[in-house]
């Protein structure tokens, strides 16, 4: 056991960060590898949680969390957690202090390798000082990252009128093109402030680390890992879909976070419907829609009349006590019931999408939702809010064609665009039902069936792991 690989994984501290990374740690753990995952005390709860069983081979290495000296209230460990984005730039100061107990940390223990989120850029220098390679996790798509670096380098977005002017985004294959509104805040604001310059070091940091490891799969974006690879010239492993790591039934309910509703409960209903009748509705672990987007969304779905599971974040509105004032129509639970099932707070959703009554997703086309969508073979209506889900929108509805979208025109953080009933019911329709959500099924379908074949032996994403591990022994030993 002398040569055994011990990589330290540390994600960065987000429920959608940290749940693709511990499916990881069980991936490398299935390979015989050590790992150490490094968190904090409140984020290492919901990680013990989701490794269900104990593994001889999984250990957790826990940093205090410097909240008391940056000004955040105690217990305020994780992205989710901040009531305010006000509170962002004192959770990147906090972050970005974790740089020395890491380094301790990796002199301690002495990992082979360690692999960390792109946003702390800084483990670069870490891995740097100690002597050990550093690869980035990527917690998006090759399309998407690929489209964001061409953005930062040529800056079409200068040569355009206006915010609503379409553009070609140079070098990206498949003459895909977007508009000024739709672009990330990287790239679309010359602000200079401490959030994005710590941004910029996030994405200039790919070029500066080892290489990459992406939860992708080549069958299902090949010209982009190609292009990624050969025109901006970077080192990387696809090992994706991570969340088909997770088979058992009962793993894929504790992932993350607690759910808000009992697995059993949950499949009970699930049981009762037909195949392909249920739209599963979801916007991740941050995205909070208030009361009049709310009440548009109820109104579509029960307009559109499919049964429904639907999970509901919202932002907590002024002078608001009662948890479902005003953002609910009037009668709405009650002339649902049977038809719909909303949850309020965290749903098991990988087990949501693999049963065979779901026959349609909207989703705000972050990379793990999106994957998740992929993998289970489920059409999406695509409904993109922040960061890069605009480029995630463009590759599930014009290159893989298996969504569409409901009609989302700007970025605009945590509240998002308008977007009334009619256009809820109406992309329903269209995944849901009739000749084109037949022809988006069946291509939905079939990349589910490559991405299981990519992660089974002998498949793209398990080939290219067993290459990863190579290169890592070779340069460990």
């Amino acid at each position: 056991m002398g040569n055994q690989l011990h990589i330290f994984l540390f994600p960065f501290l987000a429920h959608g960060h940290m749940i693709p990374m511990v499916d990881m740690a069980k991936l490398f753990s299935s390979r015989g590898i050590k790992v150490t995952i490094v968190t904090t005390p409140i984020n290492s709860i919901s990680i013990a949680k989701s490794l269900h069983d104990s593994n001889p081979l999984i250990n957790l290495l826990i940093l205090k969390f410097p909240s008391a000296e940056v000004g955040l209230p105690d217990g305020c460990e994780n992205l989710d957690f901040l009531i305010s984005p006000s509170m962002i730039p004192k959770f990147i100061s906090a972050v970005s202090l974790l740089q020395t107990p890491l380094e301790e940390a990796i002199t301690e223990h002495r990992p082979h390798c360690i692999v960390a989120d792109m946003f702390f850029p800084w483990a670069n220098d870490a891995s740097v000082k100690l002597g050990i390679p550093r690869l980035n996790f990527h917690g998006t798509s090759f399309f998407s990252t690929c489209a964001l670096e061409f953005m930062r380098i040529y800056e079409p977005y200068n040569n355009v009128s206006s915010e609503t002017e379409p553009f070609l985004i140079p070098h990206l294959p498949g003459n895909i093109t977007i508009t000024k509104m739709k672009l990330h805040e990287l790239v679309r604001e010359n602000v200079k402030n401490d959030l994005t310059e710590y941004m910029k070091r996030a994405y200039d940091s790919d070029s500066k680390c080892y290489g990459v490891v992406m939860n992708s799969f080549y069958e299902l974006e090949a010209e982009y890992a190609d292009c990624y690879k050969n025109v901006l010239g970077r080192k990387a492993w696809t090992i994706g879909p991570l969340s088909l790591c997770t088979q058992e039934s009962e793993e894929e309910a504790q992932r993350g976070n607690k759910s808000a509703i009992e697995e059993h409960e949950c499949l009970k209903w699930l049981d009762s419907k037909k195949p392909n009748s249920v739209v599963y509705v979801c916007f991740g672990t941050l995205t909070k829609f208030n009361s009049n987007q709310l009440k548009e969304i109820a109104n579509g779905l029960e307009a559109c009349g499919k049964n429904f599971i639907w999970v509901v974040r919202k932002i907590k509105e002024k002078d608001e006590d009662e948890e479902d004032k005003d953002w609910l129509p009037e009668g709405y639970e009650q002339r649902m019931e049977g038809k719909g099932l909303i949850i309020r707070g965290w749903a098991p959703q990988v087990m949501i999408l693999d049963h065979p009554a779901v026959g349609g997703f909207i989703t705000h086309c972050g990379w793990n939702s999106t994957l998740e969508g992929v993998a289970a073979g489920v059409p999406m209506v695509t409904w993109p809010v922040a960061a890069e889900q605009f480029y995630n929108e463009k590759l599930v509805t014009e290159v893989l064609k298996i969504g569409v979208g409901v009609g989302v025109q700007k970025w605009v953080r945590i509240v998002g665009d308008f977007i009334n009933s009619e256009a809820v019911e109406k992309a329903i329709g269209r995944v849901m039902e009739g000749e084109e959500a037949e022809e988006i099924r069946k291509r939905a379908k079939e990349f589910a069936e490559k991405a299981r074949k990519a992660v089974a032996e002998n498949g793209s994403s398990y080939c290219d792991l067993d290459a990863l591990i190579k290169e890592l022994e070779s340069l460990a030993f």
